[in-house]
Parts: structure tokens; sequence; C-alpha cells
């Protein structure tokens, strides 16, 4: 060993070890320190958070909006064992079948729906010359009326979701618009913000899958710590 060379920091982390929820436990620990003053309540709080330590970014919490009830709402879904709608498989892979169950153990792995890579989809998509999502939708269509919705890549997906719901009357439990982009990403998110369902957004480009995810397990936590009727 060259006695000239740096000690490896992983070296000093194995002196004084923590284990990956010990780790957790301490970043939030740091957001909650950290964090500037914002006019969130103490669910809404622990769902922002959540996200801030996905991001890495204090920046996000002035982009970030709920609805009236929104945390209620998500909380109930996942209670009732909702079923959840993904616009990508990113999101899909990414949610904790384990914390989903701690919650209602109902959930099994299909409960979490992403049409956007199947074969019939793919097809329709190449005739039609419209993206994956939006075929991705429409064919979900059947099993979103109360479910908890997860837009997190597609703003096209989004858009489907809104002229369902201003169309046929679709009333999701939830609707968590994070599409990220350039094209279409604010508007989107402005025409959902204003059908009066219940939403989690976030205002203007930024957003993403792991936000998506982010969120969910923010929602698993507080369904986990609240007894019914709790204020949230």
């Amino acid at each position: 060993m060259n006695e000239t060379a740096p000690r490896p920091l992983i070296r000093a982390f194995l002196d004084a070890p923590m284990s990956g929820p010990e780790i957790e436990a301490r970043s939030m620990e740091i957001i909650d320190r950290e964090a500037p003053a914002h006019p969130f309540g103490p669910g809404e709080w622990q769902i922002v958070r959540r996200m801030i330590h996905t991001v890495g970014d204090f920046g996000i919490i002035e982009a970030v909006r709920f609805s009236h009830n929104a945390v209620e709402a998500g909380v109930k879904a996942i209670k009732g064992c909702r079923s959840i709608f993904a616009d990508s498989n990113m999101i899909r892979t990414g949610i904790s079948l384990a914390r989903l169950h701690s919650v209602c153990g109902f959930y099994r792995r299909e409960s979490v729906i992403c049409h956007v890579a199947d074969e019939d989809v793919t097809r329709t998509a190449r005739r039609s010359g419209l993206p994956r999502s939006l075929h991705a939708v429409q064919k979900a269509k059947p099993l979103l009326e109360g479910a908890i919705i997860l837009i997190g890549n597609a703003p096209v997906a989004l858009m489907e979701i809104s002229r369902m719901i201003i169309e046929e009357g679709l009333r999701p439990s939830l609707v968590v618009a994070l599409p990220v982009g350039f094209v279409h990403v604010v508007e989107s998110k402005e025409e959902l913000m204003s059908l009066g369902v219940p939403y989690i957004a976030t205002v203007g480009r930024r957003g993403g899958s792991p936000l998506a995810v982010s969120v969910i397990h923010a929602l698993c936590g507080l369904a986990m710590e609240t007894g019914e009727g709790e204020k949230l």
C-alpha cells in the first residue's frame, strides 16, 4: 500500500458507519434544518421535503403546488388500494411495492399500470404518428376512474387525462402532474390544475419520473403515520 496515497473517503464512513435508513433520516434532518420559509402544511411538507431529497435542490419548493385536500385524497386512495397509473416504466419500476403493501396488503405489482411499452400501443403509435404516451393513456381508460395518476414524463399523457376529465367526466382520486421538458409542459400542468380534481404538481418546466416516485413514497409514509380523520 502506498503510504502517501490519500485515504479513501469510504474509510472514514466505515469508521462511523450508518445504515441506509439512518442516512435517509439524517438527510431529512438536514433538509428540515436548512429549508427556507415555506407555506406548506405538515402533510404537504412531508411530500415536498422528499421531493427536495430526490433532486438535492431547495429550489423545487417554489414550484410545488397542491390542490385543496390533495394530500388527504392521496392518502385515502392508497389506503383504499386504488390502482396507480404511471406514464413511464421508470415510475413503475421505481415505486416500492413493499411501501405500497405496508399500507394496503392488496397491492400487487400489476396494481401499478403502465402501457407505454406495450406492443399494441407501439403499433398504434407507429400507425398514427402520435406519441405512445397518448395511446397508453387511452388503453388504460377503463382503469382510471378513482385511480392515482402519476405523470412524470409526458405532457401529452397529461393533456389526454385532462381531456378525459373535461369531456368524459373522469374523476381520478389524485393526479400527480409532473411532466418535464419544453413542449406543452407548462400548459398541460396549468390546464390540469384548473379542472377541480385533486392534484400535486409543479409549475414551469421542472418535473420528472423520480419526483413522481418520491410523491407516492411520501404518501405511503403519511398513510402509515396517520389515522382516520387525522389532519394532514
